[in-house]
């Protein structure tokens, strides 16, 4: 069964998130605040977050910022506010996606099993049949694990940054749009725009890249899209 933080301070908001995701089968923990919901994440093994960004004590952009400091857990932004500015900022810190307010019950039902999925540990068939290392220069990537090595020192990537690497190295030199890269990474049921993949290609950079204004890996189609690059 997944487990899922709802950090919210409206109660009458969380108890309408716990009823629906606790109705889909999930098991729910509830934050009031800021520094409630870095507690339990430290103490609890989450699967996945469900943040609101105006919380008391420490706002959802400072939890996730701190959350991304020791774990990858997948993080869902609840936002009011609608502008370009406020959603790119919460992918910067650390967030896999964002929901915006008012939602339906069925949108954000769809955006946690899809972010769900993408976090799913291969069972024991699947992993015979694929190989467990990927190497491309100074990069490995295990697939088993899910974690990825620059000169044998482990990068911290989201599972979303993951994907997105994985789906990549295994195209290499293949140019996607970035529409391209919404269906075939965060699924269908995505229903984010285009700036979503700029900044996590950004954030990508900054992690993987030795200098990420002259990427080596991660490289951009001027007008097209992305794509990876071999060594």
């Amino acid at each position: 069964m997944y487990h899922i933080l709802v950090v919210e301070d409206e109660e009458a908001i969380s108890d309408i998130l716990q009823f629906h995701l606790e109705k889909a089968g999930y098991q729910v923990i509830t934050a009031a605040d800021g520094e409630e919901a870095l507690r339990v994440a430290r103490e609890q093994s989450m699967d996945l977050v469900l943040l609101d960004v105006m919380l008391p004590k420490k706002d959802g952009y400072e939890v996730c910022k701190e959350i991304r400091q020791f774990s990858q857990v997948p993080v869902i932004m609840l936002t009011a506010r609608d502008s370009e500015v406020d959603k790119v900022l919460g992918l910067e810190l650390g967030a896999d996606d964002y929901v915006t307010k008012p939602f339906s019950s069925r949108e954000l039902m769809a955006r946690v099993k899809a972010n769900l999925r993408r976090t799913a540990q291969p069972d024991e068939s699947s992993v015979l049949t694929q190989r467990e290392h990927i190497v491309h220069g100074d990069l490995r990537i295990d697939m088993n694990l899910i974690q990825v090595f620059r000169d044998g020192v482990e990068i911290p990537l989201t599972h979303r940054e993951f994907e997105l690497l994985l789906f990549l190295v295994r195209h290499p030199g293949v140019v996607f749009s970035r529409t391209q890269l919404l269906q075939d990474v965060w699924g269908y049921d995505y229903l984010g725009d285009e700036r979503t993949v700029d900044v996590t290609v950004r954030r990508m950079r900054e992690k993987l890249e030795l200098d990420p204004s002259n990427p080596v890996y991660l490289l951009t189609r001027r007008g097209t899209g992305y794509f990876f690059r071999k060594p």
